[in-house]
């Protein structure tokens, strides 16, 4: 791998994986946190709560992901003036890269948690409710913790996903990791498969072991019923 005897190369790549490694941490907390929240408003016994909820999902589950980032970028940041970073350009974009990724991850990870919510025994909820617990508490003390240990695995897959999808904030010039890929193929065209394998082989190195661990993690804390 001639390309990579070339220091700047090397930090090329680094740095491009870093992004996506940043990308992906803050962009699944971000979806994490709101995902619960429109669970629990999806499950709400309050009508325009349920409607908001739904409205969400429907809108952001079927919207592409390249839309998204690209309505951050030229919508909040260009048009409006929505400036999450003043001081450095690269971080504003990854922080409208983690808006991006964070809303639309967000759908997905709802409807996860919400299938987990359907699978905890409704008789749990209504003992609580009759002694005296608001749905909120009974959401957050009884149900949430039961439905989380239930979606370990499924919301593997969709941070394994997220990670993926990470490298879509390239395209609002993010010098993350395909980017690092585009301009070593550029530069060195005659060795554009090793270079592919290489980007291909350091997501897989990582995200099939993530995989696994899930998988583990969802077998060890399941739910005995």
């Amino acid at each position: 791998m001639d390309f990579l005897s070339d220091p700047d190369n090397v930090d090329l790549y680094l740095t491009g994986f870093s992004w996506i490694l940043r990308l992906t941490g803050a962009g699944a907390l971000g979806a994490l946190v709101l995902g619960v929240i429109l669970a629990g408003m999806r499950v709400s016994p309050v009508p325009v709560l349920r409607a908001f909820g739904a409205g969400w999902v429907n809108t952001f589950r079927n919207t592409p992901l390249t839309l998204i980032i690209f309505f951050c970028y030229f919508g909040l940041y260009s048009t409006l003036g929505l400036t999450l970073d003043s001081e450095d350009i690269a971080l504003n974009n990854f922080w409208l890269g983690v808006l991006g990724l964070s809303v639309y991850t967000a759908a997905f990870v709802c409807e996860a948690i919400r299938s987990g919510i359907n699978t905890v025994p409704p008789g749990q909820a209504e003992a609580a409710r009759a002694l005296g617990l608001s749905f909120f508490q009974v959401l957050r003390i009884i149900v949430l913790p039961q439905a989380g240990r239930a979606v370990i695995a499924p919301l593997g897959s969709i941070f394994i996903a997220l990670a993926k999808n990470s490298t879509i904030v390239g395209t609002i010039g993010l010098a993350e990791s395909s980017s690092a890929m585009k301009t070593m193929i550029e530069t060195y065209s005659s060795q554009t498969i090793l270079i592919f394998l290489l980007f291909a082989g350091t997501f897989a190195a990582v995200l099939i072991p993530t995989g696994y661990f899930f998988g583990w993690l969802a077998n060890r804390l399941a739910v005995k019923r």
